[in-house]
């Protein structure tokens, strides 16, 4: 991986949830590649071990494994290991998340014929469905924080990094769940910035845009590789006319966790989205 710059994280530990997806595998690579020992963790043990082989492979240090961020016992379990392994978290990328069907309605705009309709509107949508999409992303940050940031306490130069997401500052069709949550997740790292500022913990988030992963590929392109509607809007509403790659948030994490660079920054929220924040619509 060709990073945007270097800069030397020996001898620190990095945790990494989420670490079996796109966005967050880079990271922890990038992690890696700047010379962190990286813990990546997952729910499925096997894409975790799989993301941390080819770290090895590359010559950097990392080992994957499995937990749950909705589970304080099973996150308990995944740094104890961690300790003995790796030592105590020096960086937290809070990266596992995701949106669920249940969820999800099926249309932007409610109609009152869609009740008569074989249409989920915002009225079908299951209590169970919601409570998991805002556990996963918000309750599946607050957990992780809670058991690593204690292995900060009392020592220099470590950082919390949670992913937020453009749904935060202006909620998307269709995903009401997710995009609360989201909000929250925005809302928590600025509380959480203030609450271990004198500390010396930071705490930031980054903002991506749009960027095509496992979770919404299917939303996004159909089976023959043809764009949906959706992917239509989205690229009128970003001014750069394209998604974002996945290397292309490494800059801005790098330059968050960095010390020297971003030492008196904390509780900022960085939009990486090609302008769709910027953009009116005219």
């Amino acid at each position: 991986m060709r990073l945007p710059f270097q800069m030397d994280l020996s001898g620190k530990a990095a945790v990494v949830t989420g670490a079996g997806g796109i966005l967050c595998s880079s990271m922890a690579q990038a992690l890696a590649e700047c010379g962190a020992s990286v813990a990546l963790l997952d729910l499925n043990r096997e894409t975790a071990e799989e993301q941390a082989e080819k770290i090895l492979a590359e010559g950097g240090k990392a080992k994957g494994y499995q937990a749950n961020v909705l589970e304080k016992d099973s996150l308990k379990e995944a740094h104890e290991k961690i300790l003995k392994d790796l030592g105590p978290c020096d960086i937290l990328i809070n990266g596992a998340g995701g949106n669920h069907p249940l969820a999800t309605t099926d249309k932007e705009y409610f109609s009152a014929e869609d009740l008569d309709e074989d249409v989920k509107t915002f009225f079908d949508l299951g209590q169970s469905g919601v409570e998991f999409v805002f556990n996963l992303n918000f309750i599946g940050t607050l957990l992780p924080t809670q058991e690593f940031s204690r292995d900060m306490v009392g020592r220099e130069g470590c950082s919390i990094l949670n992913i937020s997401s453009m749904n935060a500052y202006t909620p998307l069709t269709k995903i009401p769940a997710y995009s609360g949550a989201k909000a929250a997740v925005s809302n928590f790292t600025q509380w959480l910035a203030v609450h271990f500022a004198r500390e010396g913990i930071r705490v930031n988030a980054l903002a991506p845009g749009f960027f095509v992963t496992k979770q919404n590929e299917r939303l996004l392109y159909r089976e023959d590789g043809s764009p949906t509607e959706r992917t239509g809007k989205i690229l009128a509403a970003t001014p750069m006319q394209r998604f974002g790659r996945a290397e292309e948030l490494l800059g801005s994490m790098l330059f968050l966790l960095n010390e020297e660079a971003a030492g008196f920054i904390t509780g900022v929220v960085l939009p990486i989205d090609g302008g769709f924040s910027a953009y009116s619509g005219v």
